[in-house]
């Protein structure tokens, strides 16, 4: 679910959406996604000063955890690093 709202910003932030690739970590209760674009599409997924990056990651903080859709309080914490 993460990875798909990243992938939809991402590729609509971009020149080259066919570059944007993601891979996922699962470590305990973390989830790391790497987001990869085109080298000459970075400065456009960070933003100036990192507000694009951030404001991702705010969205990533606001979404629901599947375990808290199943009545569990526990959530994940999802991190975005941007290669």
């Amino acid at each position: 679910m993460e990875e798909e709202l990243v992938q939809y910003i991402a590729e609509n932030l971009v020149h080259s959406p066919d570059e944007v690739s993601i891979k996922r970590r699962e470590t305990g209760r973390s989830v790391v996604l790497e987001l990869s674009v085109a080298p000459g599409d970075m400065g456009r997924v960070i933003g100036r000063n990192g507000r694009v990056a951030n404001s991702i990651r705010a969205l990533l903080r606001a979404m629901p955890s599947p375990e808290s859709e199943r009545g569990r309080d526990r959530r994940r914490r999802v991190i975005l690093e941007i290669e």
